[in-house]
């Protein structure tokens, strides 16, 4: 059977603009969460959020394409071209390279836009280019077009397990011989009024005022998630033909699982048999050993999400469960919802390549029920061979993807 390995990455995140800043990031335990600057929140219960900051796309659009791209697809565009050149692959077209891009909402701030614009001034104020601009594809649209990808183009939503979503299909797509190269890409830019309303009023989001204490994974003081953004890229590659090109190989993708709870819309099945399934599934025929592993848990905060998760770890490994480390980068990354996965398999990728664990910051009051090793605060060095990455989304979807050393 084919093989799959990393050749590039990239990210644009809230504690970093490039996979340097976001690596040392993660090493240092840097928390990118602050007060709301895009809107005023005075009137929301929940005013802190994970904003990118400073993010400059002039060198990839013109003027006049800036204005027709949406923040989402701008995100998506920019840690897409930073994999695609870290991987040192010619810019050529080719049939043999697609994309696979993720997203939760996709759009949504052009929406808003141009809703408000219909209120405003009536039909002919919405702009031309708001279909284009919104719809959920034109990240994996607009990746293809800029890499010259004429192989699949395609566009996942499953909520939060999208990311991981999509670097899984893209593995299979290779695997399965019908590519070469996919350039996998996770994206979300919902940063907006009515995405806060909509998560504030079903009671999913954080309303702590201290930045440092509303993002809390694993935490008995948790009590939602904080909403983040960004952009995150890898490139899969067929291992042979990056054997061939000479290319730099990051880790293997030796495993997906993808189940669903079929249970409820927005909680987590509390048995968590679904999700220890999917856990499961990404490990079958993998060789390894839970004290040299790592696991960069879905840990959004919430009550539930972080029980269940840790019951599910439990079911996998049983007593091996307490030997493997676990951490949540969302609490430093807040919850990049369609982004999440694939910037959490980057994390994977750094703990596999540098021997770092990235921390679970500000967990001060363990929760009882949570009782696994979270590397709490601070990043530690610890040997891995295996790394695997959760991601659970609304809808009830499990995704787990795993990586080994090569």
């Amino acid at each position: 059977m084919k093989r799959v390995v990393i050749t590039g990455i990239g990210a644009v995140t809230p504690i970093g603009n490039n996979i340097k800043e976001y690596f040392d990031s993660l090493q240092k335990g840097v928390c990118g969460i602050g007060f709301v600057t895009r809107f005023d929140a005075s009137a929301f219960k929940t005013k802190v959020v994970a904003e990118v900051k400073n993010f400059d796309c002039s060198a990839l659009f013109d003027k006049i394409l800036e204005k027709k791209v949406d923040l989402n697809v701008k995100y998506a565009v920019a840690a897409a071209t930073e994999a695609f050149n870290d991987s040192g692959l010619e810019l050529t077209d080719r049939n043999d390279m697609g994309v696979i891009a993720a997203t939760g909402v996709g759009g949504i701030n052009t929406t808003c836009e141009e809703e408000d614009k219909l209120k405003e001034g009536g039909p002919l104020k919405v702009s031309s280019h708001f279909v284009p601009k919104m719809i959920i594809n034109m990240a994996a649209g607009h990746i293809a077009i800029r890499l010259k990808a004429h192989g699949t183009a395609k566009q996942l939503s499953t909520a939060c397990a999208s990311g991981s979503d999509a670097i899984g299909e893209a593995c299979r797509a290779i695997k399965d011989g019908y590519l070469n190269i996919a350039v996998c890409a996770g994206t979300e830019a919902a940063v907006n009024p009515l995405t806060f309303a909509g998560f504030i009023n079903c009671m999913a989001m954080s309303q702590s005022e201290d930045p440092n204490a509303a993002s809390l994974p694993f935490d008995k003081r948790r009590g939602g998630f904080v909403l983040g953004e960004g952009g995150a890229s890898m490139i899969l590659e067929e291992y042979e033909h990056a054997i061939k090109r000479g290319a730099k190989i990051y880790a293997e993708v030796c495993g997906y699982g993808s189940t669903c709870d079929a249970f409820h819309i927005t909680a987590p099945e509390p048995s968590a048999a679904q999700t220890a399934r999917a856990i499961a599934m990404s490990l079958e025929g993998v060789d390894y050993n839970p004290s040299r592993m790592y696991m960069n848990a879905h840990g959004t905060g919430t009550p539930k999400n972080d029980t269940v998760e840790t019951k599910a770890v439990k079911l996998v490994f049983g007593d091996d469960a307490y030997k493997l480390k676990i951490s949540s980068t969302k609490s430093m990354t807040g919850h990049m919802m369609g982004a999440a996965g694939v910037a959490e398999a980057l994390a994977c990728v750094m703990a596999l390549n540098t021997g770092i664990i990235p921390p679970t910051v500000n967990l001060n009051e363990p929760d009882p029920e949570c009782d696994l090793d979270y590397v709490p605060n601070t990043a530690v060095e610890h040997p891995v061979d295996v790394a695997i990455s959760t991601s659970l989304g609304f809808g009830g979807h499990n995704a787990c993807v795993a990586f080994k050393k090569i």
